[in-house]
């Protein structure tokens, strides 16, 4: 495999959860599996961490990023603004050439949807989003906006069922909600598409309130059965 397949396939292994938030990112075992030496593998290691997906500690090598209380609450905080932001940019300054690449990451997460595979569908979720963060041409945004996408991507890996006809429900307007994006970028339109990021992250509001709030009926049930 090429540097950038490694990267991808280990993005898209963190998004996933297969490697799970803290894991430690053996070299020696990485250099085996892909078959690669370590000098480019720390590359792809160092790049991933400038997006957020992994923790480089001196002397003790790199971790997944974790996803602490603290960083839970603060993406919960934060996400509805940045997001916002990022598309009232992007709708103002999206190339031509980004919008066509837009349509075909679309595409590709039409099909994952249509598949029914979880893991496509989150890597072309994210890879859509992170595209709009590309458009916005913020050096300030983006390093924030990508670090929310990666965290957003692991927590909906949580509550997300296959086959579930709610999930499945959600897919379709998160899918629909990805076309009329690209039109108001398209159509240079700053508020239609800050409304549609508000109505996109409604769409995943509330599960991800209940992964950080979660149903305490199984305490109140063993305060009972006490």
């Amino acid at each position: 495999m090429d540097k950038q397949s490694i990267y991808d396939d280990l993005k898209k292994r963190i998004l996933t959860l297969e490697l799970e938030p803290g894991t430690a990112l053996d070299e020696a075992s990485l250099s085996k599996h892909y078959q690669i030496s370590r000098t480019p593998l720390r590359e792809v290691l160092r790049g991933l961490a400038g997006e957020g997906c992994v923790e480089i500690v001196n002397n003790r090598g790199a971790y997944v990023s974790s996803m602490s209380h603290k960083v839970l609450r603060d993406f919960f905080i934060t996400a509805p603004m940045v997001y916002s932001a990022v598309g009232r940019l992007a709708a103002q300054n999206a190339k031509p050439s980004q919008i066509q690449e837009m349509s075909e990451i679309q595409e590709k997460f039409r099909a994952a949807i249509e598949s029914g595979s979880s893991a496509d569908m989150v890597y072309w979720n994210q890879c859509f989003h992170s595209l709009m963060g590309e458009m916005a041409d913020n050096p300030y945004l983006k390093p924030s906006y990508d670090r929310l996408l990666i965290d957003h991507a692991r927590i909906s890996q949580t509550f997300y069922r296959p086959r579930d006809p709610e999930m499945e429900k959600r897919n379709i307007t998160a899918l629909a909600h990805h076309d009329r994006m690209i039109g108001a970028i398209e159509n240079g339109d700053s508020q239609a598409i800050v409304d549609l990021i508000v109505e996109h992250w409604e769409l995943s509001r509330d599960l991800i309130e209940y992964f950080v709030k979660p149903d305490p009926l199984a305490f109140e049930m063993a305060a009972v059965n006490e």
